[in-house]
């Protein structure tokens, strides 16, 4: 391990073999694709809401069920909880996200041409602090609109965090909340990434596992 370890600086010039570029280039494309795909969805069920109100959001819009109309009936919710109504332009990120999500995209086909660990390893690391902070920034939007609550609202409710993955009782409510496609092609882009660099690192180790072979003596 030490011995790696040292190595580092010498193997991040070493170059990924080509089913690793592939994996680049797929990758790229999977960012892509994961711009116009719904990344979570939040599903919430109640006695008076049978089928669900559904809210789905994506790198660069919300959009909700039943042709827009549940997120009319879940702002109405919020408005009697004291929560803040959700609005799209409140979302500034979602302004810049698909820009970000297509610059990785080139920083990806930038690596699979360069061919180089070092490229690849900078890619991966800059979209996982991406995916990070943006997770990040999900549920604590969610943090502020629960806690945030207006204390002249009919209903009084005290403040809460709705369930960032998985499902959670609020009042009468049963919130749902999980990733959808966009977020799968995420994580495969991740793999992706990760897939490539280990090629990398693992065509360098068996080749170094490799040892000459004797040279032929005289009899």
């Amino acid at each position: 391990m030490r011995d790696f370890i040292e190595r580092i600086p010498e193997l991040a010039d070493r170059p990924i073999p080509d089913r690793g570029r592939l994996l680049l280039v797929a990758g790229a494309v999977l960012l892509v694709v994961a711009i116009f795909l719904p990344l979570w969805q939040i599903h919430l069920v109640a006695p008076q809401y049978q089928e669900g109100l559904d809210l789905y959001i994506y790198s660069h819009k919300l959009e909700a069920g039943n042709g827009g109309q549940d997120l009319v009936e879940i702002n109405n919710l919020n408005h009697y909880i004291g929560m803040q109504p959700l609005q799209e332009e409140d979302f500034t990120e979602m302004r810049f996200i698909p820009f970000l999500l297509g610059g990785f995209s080139l920083l990806a086909l930038r690596a699979a041409f360069f061919g180089t660990l070092k490229s690849a390893i900078d890619t991966l690391v800059l979209f996982v602090y991406f995916g990070a902070f943006s997770l990040w920034r999900f549920y604590y939007r969610l943090y502020t609109y629960a806690h945030n609550l207006d204390p002249q609202a009919p209903m009084d409710i005290d403040p809460f965090t709705p369930i960032l993955i998985g499902w959670k009782q609020i009042a009468n409510f049963t919130q749902y909340s999980f990733p959808r496609e966009g977020s799968a092609l995420l994580l495969g882009a991740v793999l992706c990434f990760g897939g490539a660099i280990w090629m990398g690192v693992r065509q360098d180790t068996s080749s170094s596992e490799v040892e000459p072979a004797p040279e032929a003596t005289a009899a």
